[in-house]
């Protein structure tokens, strides 16, 4: 017979859940990051031999002669690289933003597709582009600061009507599908006005990552880049908003104030990204809660993270979709929906208990 000491000595330990992100996982994600750039780059729908490209590449380090020709040479570095850049931008930028939606309206199924904000964006970035084509190329212009306000102004809708509604996860859910719904029939109603735009919004609608050069890589980087640094800087708010309204209060932390800081910084990112590569859907979901699994559900360790496992989720998913049927191209959100929406079921069954 067990005595109440060795009971308690038998009895296994309680797992403790990482409420800070460990540099050792922070580097290796890292790591993993810069293994999935590599790749992405080195192989391609063009078929240049990866060790030509890393002779290429080694060239340009050391001043040596390149394997490459020209024309081989700038698919690599004007076509092929910013591409991959700008995947991995626009996925950290939905990841992360996934999370922080999360964290403030504290449900598991915020997502910036499911709240309005993508669609928010993209009608707002349509307007621009039909109405006033010529200034879309600024990088601090139209394009950008209209899909800003768009997403906005999606969530702020899905909000009040999820509250007039009475609230509650379910509620709120289907707040964001019915708003999404309504804002993508004015973008599509504002392409139908404009037929010889028509193509486009279609592509838009399903997603991609149709790249001239760098250009959109430097459009987009200040906005994600600020985005990123504010919602990091307030992944331990969040935490401190899990804990309720009261709590953080009792803190001294005003629960308004950073739901408003984040949700601004969120729906930045969520703009940004939309602006370059349209709607992709279910990144937001997919890696926050991927994290969680794996790492912990402090959200100090799930926005940093989230950011970097949606910057490798979106480049592999790119990758997949311009080289599975070269020289034929898949839209990256027929990519992400294969993923994301057996996943979606799967966390919407995990929260069950909390959907009401």
């Amino acid at each position: 017979m067990l005595t109440t000491t060795s009971r308690a000595t038998a009895r296994p330990a309680r797992k403790v859940t990482p409420t800070r992100l460990r540099p050792a996982v922070l580097v290796a994600s890292v790591l993993a990051l810069a293994v999935v750039i590599s790749v992405s780059t080195l192989l391609g729908a063009a078929n240049l031999g990866w060790t030509r490209v890393v002779h290429e590449v080694w060239a340009q380090l050391t001043g040596g002669v390149s394997p490459l020709s020209a024309t081989e040479a700038a698919i690599v570095w004007e076509v092929r690289l910013p591409r991959v850049i700008l995947a991995g931008l626009v996925g950290a930028a939905l990841a992360m933003a996934g999370a922080a939606f999360q964290g403030v309206f504290r449900n598991p199924l915020a997502d910036p597709f499911l709240l309005g904000a993508a669609a928010g964006a993209g009608m707002a970035a349509t307007i621009v582009v039909v109405a006033a084509p010529s200034v879309t190329g600024w990088v601090i212009g139209p394009l950008p600061l209209a899909a800003f306000a768009g997403a906005i102004g999606g969530v702020s809708l899905t909000w009040l009507l999820g509250r007039s509604a009475g609230g509650g996860t379910a509620v709120l859910l289907l707040a964001g599908i019915a708003i999404a719904s309504f804002l993508t029939a004015i973008q599509t109603f504002v392409q139908q006005l404009n037929t010889d735009t028509i193509k486009q919004v279609y592509s838009w609608m399903l997603g991609g990552l149709n790249t001239t050069g760098w250009r959109e890589v430097l459009i987009t980087l200040p906005y994600i880049g600020l985005a990123g640094i504010v919602l990091c800087v307030c992944a331990r708010l969040l935490d401190v908003l899990a804990l309720g309204d009261d709590e953080a209060a009792s803190l001294g932390i005003n629960p308004a104030r950073v739901r408003i800081v984040v949700l601004l910084a969120a729906s930045l990112a969520t703009a940004a990204a939309v602006a370059v590569s349209g709607l992709i859907g279910f990144v937001g979901i997919v890696v926050p809660h991927v994290v969680r699994l794996l790492a912990g559900a402090s959200y100090r360790v799930v926005v940093p993270l989230s950011l970097v496992g949606g910057a490798m989720f979106l480049i592999i998913a790119d990758h997949i979709a311009r080289t599975a049927f070269a020289p034929a191209e898949l839209p990256i959100g027929v990519i992400t929906a294969f993923t994301g929406a057996p996943f979606f079921l799967l966390v919407l069954r995990m929260n069950r208990g909390q959907l009401r």
